[in-house]
């Protein structure tokens, strides 16, 4: 399929879903945000229906646009083709044995809200007042934020510990406050500001420099202090479950 030509957000999701089997079968952590991601976008369909959003059509422009820049690094990657650095060190990461659940989710989340969002709302806004697309944009990341929230909850089900780890060192949860939905939700927001009125031939300057930046703030993902990574090893350790089952419990986080 043509990622350009996707017009809806049933290819979407359908596109999700062939990434979430592929993985399955392989044993592939790539499956992971994918499966996240998937629960995202169906939440945001359901949205749309129920009238959540400001503006649904607008909001499904938004989706699409959005989802499209995650396909088009994932299949790039696949490809070996050239791909953002942000993407790139979320996708790379998937190679590597000691990174836990929820690190793989923050990489992707990394690359996807303080990049890629930005860049979807000024797309869809060419022509508009962006600043009418603000609330929407707020409750979309509401939408990641809570998925976000369920999964560190359900992770309890591959180490039934963690939750109680997380409450007690202090240094797991300055990491995952140091990456908070709201400062991505902020930066995206900004930057998608910033963007809106670049013109059209500093665009690309303008998305490679915030990729550099983006990129850059994955050490707070992969390096959270000595005490933190110690913690983050021993659940790598003993997290239950093959990575084709631990998708399985991402994808089906409502049931």
């Amino acid at each position: 399929m043509d990622l350009q030509q996707i017009k809806t957000i049933d290819e979407i999701i359908i596109l999700l879903e062939t990434i979430i089997l592929d993985s399955e079968k392989n044993n592939d952590s790539m499956g992971y945000f994918a499966a996240l991601y998937q629960n995202v976008t169906i939440k945001v369909k359901e949205g749309i229906a129920s009238g959540f959003f400001d503006d649904g059509r607008r909001m499904e422009q938004l989706d699409i646009a959005f989802a499209k820049r995650y396909l088009v690094a994932y299949y790039d990657y696949r490809l070996n083709k050239t791909t953002t650095k942000s993407w790139k060190a979320a996708f790379d990461l998937t190679s590597s044995y000691w990174p836990i659940v929820l690190q793989h989710l923050l990489m992707g989340m990394n690359a996807h809200i303080n990049l890629d969002l930005g860049i979807a709302a000024a797309e869809i806004s060419q022509g508009k007042d962006l600043a009418d697309l603000q609330n929407d944009f707020n409750k979309i990341n509401e939408i990641l934020s809570g998925l976000v929230h369920e999964v560190e909850g359900d992770l309890s089900a591959v180490w039934p510990v963690l939750k109680y780890i997380l409450k007690w060192t202090g240094k797991i949860d300055d990491f995952l406050v140091d990456f908070s939905m709201k400062l991505a939700r902020d930066g995206a927001w900004k930057f998608a500001t910033q963007l809106a009125v670049v013109p059209d031939n500093e665009i690309e300057a303008a998305i490679s420099a915030r990729d550099q930046k983006v990129a850059n703030i994955d050490r707070v993902v992969l390096k959270p202090g000595l005490l933190a990574s110690f913690v983050l090893g021993i659940i790598r350790i003993t997290e239950r479950g093959t990575v084709s089952q631990k998708i399985q419990k991402l994808k089906n986080q409502d049931s």
